[in-house]
C-alpha cells in the first residue's frame, strides 16, 4: 500500500510538473515567435523608413542650398555651415555650379573627419548587422531656383540606409523591452501553470484515492468531487458507475454462492441422513431408499452438468456451424414441440410470422428459443397468453417473445442474464430452475453478434426482444 501511495504521488507530481512545463514552453515559444516577427517586421519597416527619411533629408538639403544663391552669388559661409552639419548627420556634401566649378566640398573641407565618419558608420553597421550589405552611395540632385537650374548637389552617404547612435539606441531599447516582457511572461506562465496544474490535479488525486478504496473492496465508496471540467466530470461519473457495478456484482456473487450452496446442501443433507440411518441400522437399504438417494445424486449431477454447459458454451461460442435456413419455420417447429404443454395449461399461443432467412448456427439458436419459450410457458398462469413475432429488416431479424406471466421485479431485471441468478427468492425446485438458462441464451446471442433485451412488469408479463444479423 505504501508503494502504491508513492506511485500515486509520483504520478501526481509528474502531472503538475508537466502541466506547469507545458505553460512555460508555450509561453517561451510564443515569446520567441513574437520576438522574431517583431524584429523582422521592425527591421524591414524601419529600414524603409530610414530610406525614405534619407531621401527626405537629401531633398530638404537641396532646397536649403538653393536658397543660398542670389543674383549669381553663392553664400559660401552658409553653405559651409550646412555642409558641416550634414557631415554630423552622416552625409558628405559637394556643391557645384552649372559650369562644374566646386563651390564647397566636404572632403576638401575636412577629409579626415569625413573618412573617420565613414569608417565609424561601416563599423557600427557591421557590428549590429553581420549580414549588412551596405556601401557608399553618391546621389546627384539639380539645384533649381525660379524654375532655373543654378547648379548641382552631390550627397554621399552609406546606403541603402544606416543607423546613427540614436537609431541604435532605439533598436536596442526595443530588444531589451522584448526580453523584459519575455522574462515576465515566463514567470507569469510558471505561476499560472502551477496554479492551473494544482487546480486540475487535486480533483484527479482525490479520484485516485477513491479508486484505491474501491480496489480494496469498499464498493460503496463514491466520488463526490464537483468540477466544471468536462473530462473530470466524465472521470468521476465513470468511477462512480464502476463502483456501483462492482457493488452490484459483489451482491450478485454472494447471492450466487448462497444459491449454489443451497442447491448442493439440500441433496447432500438428504444423502447424509439416509446413509447415516442405514449405517446406524435404523433403516434397511431397500429399493425405495436407494432410489431416493439416487434421485438426489442425479440432482447434483444435473447441477454440475449445467455448469459444464455454461463453460462449454463460453468456450465454443466462437465455433459456430453457420447454415442458411428459414428462421420463421424453425421457430414454428419449436412452438409445435410445446403444443401439448400449452394445451394442458390452457395457455394460448399467438404467432405472427414473416418469412425470413438467416445464416446462423441452427442448433445453438434452437437452445435460445427453447429456453425462452419454456420460460414463457413456465411463468404464465393458466388461461394466459404467449405471443411470438418474427419481423425482418434490411440487415437484421427481430424476434419478440411476450407472455402474460408473473413478471420480474425492477430490482431483479438487470441481473436476469447473470449465471445462477433467479428472481424467485423462494428457490422453488419445480419452477426456479438453476438460474443459468438465460445466461446460456445471452452467450449464444453474443457469439452471433446479436443482442437481447427484456422488459417486464410484476403481474403483467415479460417481453424478450432478440435482434440478430441476417448474416
Amino acid at each position: 500500500m505504501k508503494r502504491l501511495n508513492i506511485k500515486r504521488l509520483k504520478l501526481q507530481n509528474t502531472l503538475r510538473a508537466r502541466l506547469s512545463l507545458s505553460y512555460v514552453l508555450i509561453t517561451l515559444v510564443c515569446v520567441i515567435i513574437i520576438s522574431i516577427m517583431i524584429n523582422g517586421i521592425m527591421e524591414k519597416q524601419f529600414g524603409l523608413y530610414m530610406v525614405k527619411n534619407q531621401e527626405h533629408k537629401n531633398t530638404e538639403l537641396v532646397g536649403l542650398i538653393g536658397k543660398l544663391y542670389n543674383d549669381g552669388i553663392w553664400n559660401n559661409a552658409s553653405i559651409e555651415n550646412i555642409g558641416v552639419n550634414a557631415i554630423e548627420q552622416g552625409m558628405i556634401v559637394k556643391v557645384s555650379n552649372n559650369s562644374g566649378k566646386v563651390i564647397w566640398d566636404a572632403s576638401t573641407h575636412n577629409n579626415g573627419m569625413c573618412k573617420k565618419m565613414l569608417d565609424d558608420m561601416a563599423k557600427n553597421m557591421n557590428k549590429y548587422y553581420h549580414n549588412w550589405d551596405g556601401k557608399y552611395l553618391v546621389k546627384t540632385y539639380p539645384i533649381i531656383k525660379n524654375n532655373t537650374k543654378i547648379g548641382s548637389l552631390n550627397i554621399g552617404y552609406y546606403g541603402p540606409f544606416y543607423y546613427n547612435y540614436n537609431d541604435f539606441t532605439f533598436v536596442s531599447t526595443i530588444n531589451k523591452l522584448i526580453i523584459v516582457v519575455g522574462v515576465f511572461s515566463l514567470v507569469f506562465a510558471l505561476i499560472l501553470g502551477g496554479f492551473m496544474a494544482k487546480w486540475l490535479s487535486n480533483p484527479i488525486s482525490r479520484v485516485v484515492k477513491t479508486t484505491e478504496n474501491i480496489a480494496r473492496g469498499y464498493y460503496n465508496t463514491r466520488v463526490n468531487e464537483k468540477s466544471n471540467t468536462k473530462e473530470i466530470k466524465q472521470l468521476t461519473t465513470a468511477i462512480n458507475n464502476l463502483a456501483e457495478t462492482l457493488e452490484l456484482q459483489e451482491a450478485l456473487r454472494k447471492r450466487m454462492s448462497s444459491d449454489v450452496a443451497h442447491e448442493l446442501r439440500t441433496p447432500l443433507a438428504i444423502l447424509q441422513s439416509y446413509i447415516e440411518a442405514i449405517i446406524d441400522g435404523i433403516w434397511k437399504p431397500n429399493k425405495e431408499r436407494l432410489e431416493s438417494c439416487h434421485e438426489e445424486i442425479m440432482r447434483i449431477i444435473r447441477l454440475v452438468s449445467k455448469l459444464e454447459d455454461i463453460d462449454k458454451c463460453e468456450r465454443e461460442s466462437h465455433k459456430l456451424n453457420k447454415v442458411k435456413f428459414n428462421i420463421t419455420e424453425h421457430v414454428w417447429k419449436i412452438i409445435c414441440n410445446f403444443e401439448t404443454e400449452f394445451k394442458s395449461k390452457n395457455v394460448k399461443v399467438n404467432f405472427s410470422r414473416g418469412e425470413e432467412d438467416i445464416i446462423a448456427d441452427k442448433d445453438k439458436l434452437s437452445q435460445v428459443f427453447i429456453n425462452l419459450i419454456s420460460n414463457a410457458l413456465k411463468y404464465t398462469p393458466e388461461y394466459g397468453e404467449v405471443e411470438l413475432n418474427v419481423v425482418g429488416t434490411l440487415n437484421t431479424i427481430e424476434i419478440r417473445i411476450k407472455d402474460t406471466g408473473i413478471g420480474i421485479s425492477p430490482e431483479d431485471l438487470p441481473f436476469v442474464f447473470e449465471r445462477f441468478y433467479r428472481a424467485d427468492k423462494s428457490r422453488n425446485r419445480l419452477t426456479g430452475g438453476f438460474g443459468i438458462g438465460l445466461t446460456i441464451v445471452k452467450t449464444i446471442l453474443d457469439s452471433h453478434k446479436g443482442k437481447i433485451t427484456v422488459k417486464s412488469r410484476l403481474n403483467e408479463g415479460t417481453e424478450f426482444v432478440i435482434i440478430l444479423p441476417k448474416e
